[in-house]
């Protein structure tokens, strides 16, 4: 008797699940979150994590990506990620820092020399220990992304000292690091969620605000504030974390391609990055934003002392300080 040949379509089926059910793996899909726009770095290491993960997986495991803050401000999706809501997500570390101490020493203002410095860090052992702290406040750090140096922009004047700032409303992250940093330069801090910012600069209820070229010019904050004063107080990088719900359904292997991916998405991202950093600035000059360099930074690091000594009561974030100063 004649017998039809099963479609093929069937056969793959058949045989994808017999390979799971002999692996004791589950396919699944993992939702991630990042606030900014479609084709930012960030977004597009997460796609390139994404790819390898579908690759080296034989497509059991798929990432989904939430971006343009689909799933929420950045406070909302850590929380989400916390409790298991969400799998995966790209936030600053002075967001996060709420959650997990350690991440807010990263974020302290004229810490790092230069993005070479921070790189060496954040590539070496002290980064490694940072991700591995992760784990114990709720969350499984996987990989550091590059953020650029934030700067002081604002709508009133030039700024080129901290006289200048005095009275300006200036908004800053959700984070009391951040309002510390800014009423310490003798601005009034206004915390307020990254998707409100150009919100407040055209209604007026801020004069300003602080973030690197990328986000001044992709969230059209350019347009309502012409002066960027080149302050470059903080290189705070953005943390790749996984929730430990989502981590702990996989197996050993899983969480070690994981953890490859991830690393791979964050050498990716730091080219795309170097690129957007410089497109953004040449966009805003032509603009006409007037780019303040030639001030004195020593009075900006100066009126960070106090700020460093609160910091620096914690024998834990002190000793991180100084290890952090001590790379060459």
């Amino acid at each position: 008797m004649y017998r039809a040949e099963p479609p093929r379509t069937v056969i793959r089926v058949v045989a994808l699940f017999l390979t799971v059910a002999a692996t004791g793996v589950s396919a699944r899909e993992f939702r991630a979150a990042d606030v900014q726009a479609e084709n930012y770095p960030t977004v597009q290491a997460l796609r390139f994590m994404g790819r390898v993960i579908a690759e080296r997986s034989g497509g059991q495991h798929q990432i989904r990506i939430f971006h343009s803050r689909q799933l929420g401000e950045e406070k909302e999706t850590i929380e989400q990620t916390r409790a298991g809501a969400i799998d995966l997500n790209r936030t600053n570390v002075a967001l996060i820092g709420t959650f997990v101490p350690a991440v807010n020493v990263l974020a302290m203002p004229f810490l790092f020399r230069s993005a070479e410095h921070l790189e060496k860090v954040l590539d070496g052992p002290i980064g490694n220990e940072i991700l591995n702290s992760f784990e114990s406040h709720g969350f499984v750090g996987l990989a550091f992304y590059d953020s650029g140096a934030r700067s002081i922009y604002n709508s009133v004047r030039p700024v080129r000292s901290p006289a200048d700032l005095k009275g300006l409303r200036i908004r800053v992250q959700q984070s009391e690091l951040m309002s510390d940093m800014v009423r310490a330069l003798g601005a009034e801090p206004i915390q307020l969620p990254y998707g409100q910012v150009l919100t407040g600069l055209a209604t007026k209820l801020i004069d300003g605000a602080e973030n690197n070229w990328p986000s001044f010019v992709t969230t059209d904050h350019y347009k309502y504030a012409g002066f960027y004063t080149l302050t470059e107080h903080s290189m705070s990088p953005e943390v790749l974390v996984m929730s430990q719900k989502a981590w702990q359904s996989l197996s050993a292997a899983d969480q070690q391609m994981f953890r490859e991916a991830a690393l791979r998405s964050s050498q990716f991202m730091r080219e795309k990055w170097r690129d957007l950093e410089e497109r953004s600035r040449q966009q805003a000059e032509a603009a006409g934003v007037t780019i303040v360099n030639d001030f004195d930074r020593k009075p900006f690091e100066s009126a960070m002392a106090g700020l460093y000594e609160k910091v620096q009561r914690d024998p834990a974030a002190a000793e991180l300080i100084a290890r952090i100063r001590q790379v060459e």
